[in-house]
């Protein structure tokens, strides 16, 4: 499985599309074949899974009971936004116009890695994230690792 960390900013193309670090393309497996599966991400940003992680995500998915409405309203709501995003030779993506309009994304974007998966925020929206986080870094790690 890939493990993607560290952050970049870059800018975006009048054609929606961003450079994926080198750092994080080279995290990506030889199973990803230089594909993302693009879709939308919690809170206000955009989630790119490597195309082999997203195959385990869909195997879940199709685990769940569709006869629960949450279980129906999660799949709908994450495989509605989902395409697919092949690296061009320049190792960037193209975004979908609505996933950009739902992050905010303009001229830039911030690049996360995030474990298993990238996200990419607009540079205003990850601030305002940031800064309405109700728990300090310390006690949020506190509670989360132990």
């Amino acid at each position: 499985m890939a493990r993607f960390k560290g952050q970049a900013e870059y800018s975006v193309d009048d054609k929606g599309r961003v450079a994926i670090p080198a750092k994080m393309r080279s995290a990506m497996t030889p199973e990803a074949e230089g594909t993302f599966i693009i879709t939308r991400g919690l809170e206000q940003c955009i989630f790119l899974y490597p195309k082999d992680r997203w195959a385990e995500i869909e195997e879940r998915i199709g685990g769940l009971n569709m006869f629960q409405r949450e279980s129906r309203e999660f799949a709908r709501r994450i495989l509605m936004w989902a395409e697919e995003a092949v690296l061009d030779k320049q190792g960037r993506v193209s975004l979908p116009k609505p996933l950009m309009e739902f992050a905010g994304i303009q001229e830039k974007a911030l690049i996360i890695g995030a474990f298993d998966h990238i996200e990419i925020w607009d540079l205003d929206v990850w601030e305002a994230h940031i800064n309405e986080a109700v728990e300090d870094y310390e006690t949020l790690a506190e509670r989360v690792m132990t």
